[in-house]
Parts: C-alpha cells; sequence; structure tokens
C-alpha cells in the first residue's frame, strides 16, 4: 500500500505532500490543473522514462518520493536489496533540468532496474488510455491468458524457450545452406588437387635427383671422354707409353725384392703395393662406368632424357603451384585431405541441424498445444464472468464472448484470442475494437479486472481518468466497482466524474493558482463540507447553487 507521496518541483507542483490510505483514493481537480502530473510521479517511482521540460521553471529539479508498506512478497529482499530491518520501502527519483536521473531505494542510491522491480510488486498503474489496449489482439491473448490457471506461466515459458531454441536452429541451418553451395565447390577443388598430386606419386628428394640426372645425360659424352681418359692413364696397353697401374707394378716388383732388408723400405713396398691394387681397381671402375655410359647412349639416351624432362614438368608444374617445392607440395597435400575431412563433417553438421530442428519444432507444436488447449478451456469461463460483471456496469443486455483463431507461431503459441461483444440485444457480435464506444471499452476492461487474475491485493491500484466517455448511471456503476475492486486493497483513481468522486473513502483535489508566475497546482486532503464544494465543481454548478449542492450531497448519501 502506498502511505505517503510527496512531489516537489514536478510541473505545476511546486510542493506536494499526500498520505493515502486503504480502500478507494480519489484525485479531482479542473481540467489542466495537474491531475495527470501524479500519475506521472508515480510513473517514475516505477522506473518509467522521464519525459523532457517536466521540472518547473525556475527550479534546478524534481523530486519524487513514494512510501510503502512492506508486502509480505518482498520480504526476502530485506538484506539484499533492503535494509534487513525495513518495515518500508521508499522509492525515489530526482530529475534535473537537462533531463538525466538519479534514483534512491530506502535512501541509498540505486539503479531505475531496481525501482521497475520493485514497483512492479508495489503498484499497478492503469493510464487515460488503457482500455484502448484491449483493441489490440496481443493485449487480448494476455488477457485470457491470466485466467489459465497458476500453471499457465510455466507453459507459457515452455513453449517461448522452445520457439526461441527453434529459430536459433532455424538461423543456423539458414547458415549452412548458403555455405553449402561454396563448401562442395570447394570440396571439389580439393578432391581433385589431392588425386593430382597422388596420382604424380612425389618423393621429397626426387626433383634434386633428377635434375642431377638430367645434367649426367646432357654431358653423357664428355663424362665417357674423362672416364676414358682415366683409364687410359691408370691402365694403357700401349708399349711405348704404358700406364701408371704398369708402371706401379714394375716399381713394386723391385721394392718386393728387397722385403726384409730394410724395414723402412718394406713398409714403404707394401704402401706402393696398395697403390698398384688401387690403380687397377680405379681404371676398372672407370672402363665400367664408360661402358654404362655408352650402352645407354646405344641403348636410347634421348628417350631416357625425355622421361627425365617429363617427370620434371609434371613435378615443377605442382610446385608452382603449391608452394615452391616438393615439400610444400606434400605439406599442401596434407592440409588439403584435413580439410576435406572438415568439409565432411559439415555436412553431417548439416544433417544433425536439421534433426534438431525437427526435434525443436515437434517440441514447440507440442507446447502449441498445450497452450490450445489451456486457453480452449479457460475462453468460455473469461466470457461467463465477464459478462456477469458487465450486468452490474449497466450492461445487463451486453453479449460477449472470446473467440480464439490459429495463427503463426510464436513464443506464445499460435494462438490468436479476439474479443467478441454485442452491446445491445439482437445486434449482432463483433469485435470489440470495432464495437464499442470509450465509455464501454472502459467498463469492459474493469469487468475483465474483475474477472481475470489480476495483481493481489498487496498492489495498489492507479486509475488515471479511466472512466472517459461515459456518465449519469453507467458512471455510478463503474464508481461501484471501483469500489468494489478497492476492498481489502488500495485503489488510488484521478477521476473527473462526480458519480465516482462521491464513492471515495479519502478524496484529494487539485487546484491551480494562476495568480503567481510560473502557475502553481497544490494538492490539498478534502475534508466533507470540502468534498460537497468540490462535487458541486465537478457538477458545473456554482458554489452557491443550492440544487447543486443537495445533489452533491445525495451523491455522498448514497455512496
Amino acid at each position: 500500500m502506498l502511505l505517503e507521496l510527496r512531489v516537489e518541483n514536478l510541473l505545476l507542483i511546486e510542493r506536494a505532500q499526500l498520505r493515502f490510505a486503504g480502500g478507494l483514493n480519489v484525485l479531482t481537480g479542473e481540467t489542466g490543473a495537474g491531475k495527470t502530473v501524479l500519475a506521472h510521479a508515480l510513473d517514475l517511482l516505477l522506473g518509467g522514462r522521464a519525459r523532457t521540460g517536466i521540472v518547473r521553471p525556475g527550479a534546478e529539479e524534481a523530486y519524487v518520493e513514494g512510501s510503502f508498506e512492506l508486502p509480505g512478497s518482498l520480504l526476502a529482499e530485506r538484506g539484499e536489496r533492503l535494509p534487513a530491518d525495513a518495515s518500508e520501502i521508499v522509492l525515489a527519483r530526482r530529475v534535473s533540468g537537462d533531463g538525466r536521473t538519479r534514483a534512491y531505494l530506502n535512501g541509498r542510491s540505486a539503479n531505475v532496474g531496481d525501482l521497475r522491480d520493485l514497483g512492479a510488486s508495489l503498484l499497478t498503474f492503469y493510464g487515460q488510455h488503457e482500455h484502448r489496449k484491449l483493441t489490440i489482439a496481443a493485449a487480448q491473448l494476455e488477457l485470457l491468458d491470466e485466467t489459465c490457471g497458476p500453471r499457465h506461466a510455466e507453459r507459457l515459458r515452455a513453449c517461448a524457450e522452445a520457439y526461441h531454441e527453434s529459430v536459433r536452429l532455424q538461423a543456423q541451418l539458414d547458415r549452412l545452406d548458403e555455405l553449402s553451395a561454396a563448401r562442395e565447390r570447394e570440396l571439389e577443388l580439393l578432391e581433385f588437387e589431392l588425386a593430382e598430386i597422388a596420382e604424380a606419386a612425389l618423393e621429397r628428394h626426387e626433383h634434386e635427383e633428377l635434375v642431377a640426372a638430367r645434367e649426367r645425360l646432357r654431358q653423357a659424352g664428355a663424362l665417357c671422354a674423362a672416364a676414358g681418359a682415366g683409364v687410359e692413364a691408370l691402365a694403357s696397353e700401349s708399349a711405348e707409353t704404358p700406364g701408371a697401374a704398369q708402371r706401379l707394378a714394375g716399381a713394386a716388383a723391385q721394392l718386393d725384392a728387397l722385403a726384409g732388408v730394410d724395414a723402412r723400405l718394406t713398409g714403404l713396398g707394401q704402401r706402393l703395393s696398395a697403390l698398384v691394387i688401387e690403380s687397377r681397381e680405379l681404371a676398372g671402375e672407370l672402363r665400367d662406368y664408360a661402358e654404362g655410359l655408352e650402352a645407354e647412349q646405344l641403348g636410347g639416351e634421348r628417350a631416357g632424357l625425355d622421361g627425365i624432362e617429363e617427370r620434371l614438368v609434371v613435378i615443377e608444374r605442382l610446385t608452382r603451384k603449391h608452394g615452391g617445392s616438393v615439400q610444400a607440395v606434400l605439406d599442401h597435400a596434407a592440409r588439403a585431405r584435413a580439410r576435406r575431412d572438415e568439409l565432411a563433417d559439415a555436412k553431417l553438421t548439416l544433417e544433425h541441424a536439421s534433426e534438431r530442428l525437427r526435434e525443436a519444432r515437434a517440441r514447440l507444436d507440442t507446447h502449441v498445444g498445450t497452450l490450445r488447449r489451456a486457453r480452449e478451456s479457460a475462453a468460455p469461463r473469461l466470457a461467463r464472468s465477464v459478462r456477469e460483471h458487465l450486468k452490474s456496469l449497466a450492461m445487463g443486455d451486453a453479449a460477449f464472448e472470446v473467440v480464439l483463431a490459429g495463427r503463426e507461431v510464436g513464443p506464445r503459441g499460435g494462438d490468436a484470442a479476439e474479443f467478441m461483444i454485442s452491446p445491445n440485444p439482437g445486434v449482432p457480435a463483433g469485435p470489440l475494437r470495432e464495437i464499442a464506444s470509450g465509455g464501454e471499452l472502459s467498463r469492459v476492461m474493469l469487468a475483465l479486472m474483475s474477472a481475470a487474475s489480476f495483481p493481489t491485493a498487496q498492489s495498489t491500484l492507479v486509475f488515471d481518468e479511466v472512466d472517459s466517455g461515459i456518465g449519469g448511471q453507467t458512471a455510478r456503476a463503474v464508481g461501484a466497482r471501483l469500489r468494489e475492486l478497492a476492498r481489502g486493497r488500495q485503489v488510488l483513481c484521478i477521476t473527473h466524474l462526480p458519480q465516482i468522486a462521491s464513492l471515495g473513502e479519502r478524496h484529494f483535489a487539485i487546484v491551480k493558482d494562476t495568480s503567481v508566475q510560473p502557475t502553481r497546482a497544490t494538492v490539498v486532503e478534502l475534508e466533507q463540507a470540502e468534498v460537497v464544494a468540490e462535487l458541486v465543481r465537478m457538477l458545473g454548478a456554482d458554489g452557491d447553487d443550492g440544487g447543486a449542492r443537495r445533489h452533491a450531497r445525495a451523491l455522498l448519501r448514497a455512496a
């Protein structure tokens, strides 16, 4: 319950302090006197946005403070956001001239989110055009959902989670599909490159060996000549110019004949004998080398050279494409195989994402069906209850139904609710947004508030001129409904109708003083005699109009 409201330098109000009580508290005043300023003050306490230009001219800042009883639902906040010994909650807001705001909770700095969270448990606000929300399909569905029982919030939460999971998986699948074509092209290229490299069957040092072999074949004639010259020098069989091996053999024979005479010479002779053997072996190897090259030349030197050239073309084409060396080509092949495997896994990922999406949509369909069954069960109950409450609001002949229809599935399921009404008998029912007048919308809203599971008795209800568009006995019936809502709870009603104001258990009036600059509005709590005078003003009569005063007293007596 709101115990006290303080307002300083907010638009027309320089300073106001209002002490409220339980039951129905009414606030009245002339048009433009500033009744809605108090509604804006309460909105600031609930964490609402500060409009520009709300600071009273000449003041540096505006200040709003509200003291509330601590409801049982917020006892758990003590020791966290509230002092451990708190018995009430004080919300406050300062608004500077440049629009910046500061929030306070029980005298300590807080953020606007704290005010919004706590304020939602303390006060529920219905503005001047709140009944217009009844013309919005989403609002009608929310009102129906409020009558679906305590487990319905869990159903809605499960459906929203399933919906968002489906949306997430669909987005993931769309991204994978977009990449699919590019992935296939890349996979084809990788397969081609790997096949090309595999067909080449490269060996790590093959290029260097082939280059050397090519050079050897190109220089085969010179190599044979050089080897032949070495053979001739070592093992010439000419009698005139014997080869080195033959001459070394003769010298070794002379030294061998004197073996054992001088140990030193004997050692030198042995070394000379070894040279004879080495020179003969070397001559043989050179002869074999030359004969081998001659055989290659006789057997097709050009064919061997062409084969080497062809092989080098293959190798060098691959090295140019993939890094400049055989090792770079082999490394590229390893990376390509890894990427190919990754792309193959991506294909599996696409299949798995599709399967997960099918499963998520199946779960969503289950939740959508659960919500629909709950709403189909609650809709006729809500319609019956609204019809009953409309009888006490001077709409006893009105027909009211809640019609469900399918729509595209969203976080709240796949249903659309349409409130259908026929205010007068014999007239076909039509959508509330098309048929009902402003006054009828106000009464339907009050009937729905009485029928639906609206905030608990711990929450203060604030109505800002929701009685617009009605008058006469209808206004009285609406006031009676507001008073009924105020039983066991606190209701604040800003009104311009004397039929409603007369039902208030506590009456506040806002008076505008234009004799000062800037214009100033003050708020006062009215005594019984002052209430009569205020009702006379609301009836549009002069203060000394006896008939109007009798009418005002009659309204109070009938309250």
